[in-house]
């Protein structure tokens, strides 16, 4: 009876702390994602929230490896753009075919894929590497933009694991947070190309109309003499723009 009584005092106890270490690991997950989601909305640059990204997320993972993979859409290869790690072996340059391997998998199936154990799995390209790092188990996620594969990250453990679903959550958070941040960053360069295509085209338009008007040219010879005036001095129509705007204001011109 007596045993029995401490058997289940010691079942009790023993749910109770995988309660609490659940609870502990949950909060974890979430203190890092909200960490995440501050760092894309601060003024780092992408690099170092990449950076952050893979860093915190090997850390709460128990991690040796946490990689961060780009897709080039132009030649179709994924290629390392983030990780933490120090090793020369793991961080020499390398890319993988779409579809190819487990990255390359990942990226074309947009489903997360758990491999026990890289070293024996068929699909995974890199064994030397693997058994050089020591690694053995492997968490592999894409990044997603509205059902658009833009990437894949990785995580890799030196002993067997059993990546959980909070795993594969907590890696799936992180990735997309990544391809909200790459996103955002590649609408922002996008748009100040095109505002500098705007500005650049306006500062032509008014150079155009200087000379039109000064020394009686039509539009095509002005834009010709700008044109020329361009590839002599090997410098942009933009600045050959400024310069006779500048030299109108500065010879008191009126504005055109």
């Amino acid at each position: 009876m007596a045993a029995s009584i401490l058997y289940g005092d010691a079942v009790s106890v023993t749910k109770t702390v995988k309660k609490m270490a659940k609870r502990t690991s949950e909060k974890q997950y979430l203190d890092t994602l909200t960490k995440i989601s501050k760092a894309i909305t601060s003024d780092l640059y992408l690099e170092d929230i990449l950076k952050l990204i893979v860093n915190l997320t090997a850390s709460v993972m128990g991690a040796k490896i946490c990689a961060l993979w780009l897709l080039d859409e132009d030649t179709q290869e994924l290629k390392i753009r983030a990780t933490q790690a120090m090793s020369k072996d793991y961080l020499e340059e390398r890319s993988i075919k779409f579809g190819e391997g487990i990255v390359g998998l990942v990226a074309k199936n947009k489903e997360p894929l758990v491999i026990a154990d890289v070293t024996t799995d068929a699909r995974y390209k890199q064994k030397a590497l693997a058994k050089k790092e020591g690694f053995i188990s492997m968490l592999s996620v894409p990044m997603l933009v509205k059902d658009r594969v833009i990437g894949v990250i990785n995580v890799y453990t030196v002993e067997e694991h059993k990546f959980t679903k909070s795993d594969i959550d907590l890696l799936s958070g992180a990735a997309n947070q990544a391809a909200v941040a790459i996103e955002n960053t590649e609408l922002m360069v996008r748009t100040k190309v095109i505002q500098e295509e705007l500005e650049s085209r306006k500062k032509i338009e008014r150079a155009k109309g200087i000379l039109m008007k000064e020394q009686n040219l039509s539009e095509e010879e002005a834009f010709k003499m700008l044109r020329k005036a361009s590839m002599n001095r090997r410098v942009s129509m933009k600045e050959i723009a400024e310069a006779i705007v500048l030299s109108h204001e500065i010879s008191g011109g009126k504005r055109s």
